[in-house]
């Protein structure tokens, strides 16, 4: 059955490469890797810098009490903002952590589950090397008191991540896997029952975001594309971006606006020299649900 392919229309232009979209307090919030900051921006553009960081800041999101937690690419480690702005080391990712940290989820009693490449992404679009190198990487929990735990191993580019509303089911991309991959959360925040949720052969599953029906919008780093994906890997919907597209997060007040972080290229040397990075937005029929 075909699917007629929605479009999204801009919203916000000029970022270098963007990561991480959030929704909260009203605002829509995302990290730029080069432009070394955490960012927001209200629903009718007004933008403003967060957080100015030193480093690449990739994931993002909250711990119970509101302090936020940043996951640093280049340190392989999650920091930590105090009420009055600094930051500090939260929690390590190595040495589990194998290459660049990214993406990264918090589960609703502050304990934050951070993927990595885990191997030199950046060679392989610069030739310095080569597909050898691909391997898998582990999935990193680290608990609201710093400690930090294997969360998953085996992972193929363990990236975007969500949780569901009961708690008991995380959701992650497994961008070389070409797949969603299910576990089940215990109380304890451990991960069971790993499976297959959705194999995707034909999408690079980069950024995630959960809806209301159990369904989940994937963000294609292959192509100019979100797709609405159900278990088993059926595509329900689609919706067509002007570049690549490499996260998307349902926000608004009604959670029904679809937000997608977009870039001309994820190559780092390309990325962080021009501000061809965007989001683009797009209403939809069911809002989002779970966490992020």
């Amino acid at each position: 059955m075909s699917i007629e392919t929605a479009v999204a229309e801009p919203f916000l232009s000029g970022l270098y490469f963007g990561e991480c979209p959030r929704w909260h307090n009203g605002r829509l919030w995302y990290s730029d890797f080069f432009d070394h900051g955490v960012f927001s921006v209200s629903p009718d553009g007004e933008r403003r810098t967060e957080v100015q960081f030193e480093g690449e800041p990739a994931g993002i999101g909250w711990l119970p009490d509101g302090r936020l937690l940043i996951n640093s690419r280049l340190d392989r480690a999650i920091f930590r903002r105090e009420p009055d702005g600094t930051l500090v080391r939260h929690g390590e990712l190595t040495p589990w952590a194998t290459w660049h940290a990214n993406d990264m989820v918090v589960a609703s009693n502050g304990q934050a589950y951070a993927g990595n490449f885990g191997f030199d992404l950046d060679g392989l679009y610069d030739g310095t090397a080569d597909r050898s190198a691909v391997r898998p990487t582990s999935l990193v929990r680290v608990d609201p008191d710093g400690t930090s735990y294997e969360a998953a191993a085996d992972l193929a580019f363990p990236n975007g991540t969500v949780i569901t509303d009961d708690d008991g089911t995380l959701i992650i991309a497994e961008s070389m896997g070409r797949c969603l991959t299910a576990f089940d959360r215990q109380s304890d925040g451990s991960l069971t029952g790993r499976r297959v949720w959705a194999a995707l052969p034909d999408v690079g599953p980069d950024g995630i975001c959960l809806c209301a029906d159990g369904t989940v919008w994937v963000a294609n780093a292959l192509g100019s594309e979100c797709v609405r994906v159900a278990e088993g890997g059926v595509i329900v919907e689609r919706v067509a971006t002007s570049r690549g597209s490499f996260a998307c997060m349902l926000g608004d007040d009604d959670r029904r606006t679809l937000y997608i972080v977009t870039a001309d290229s994820s190559d780092a040397a390309k990325a962080r020299v021009e501000r061809n990075g965007a989001i683009e937005r797009i209403r939809t029929s069911v809002p989002g649900a779970g966490l992020p």
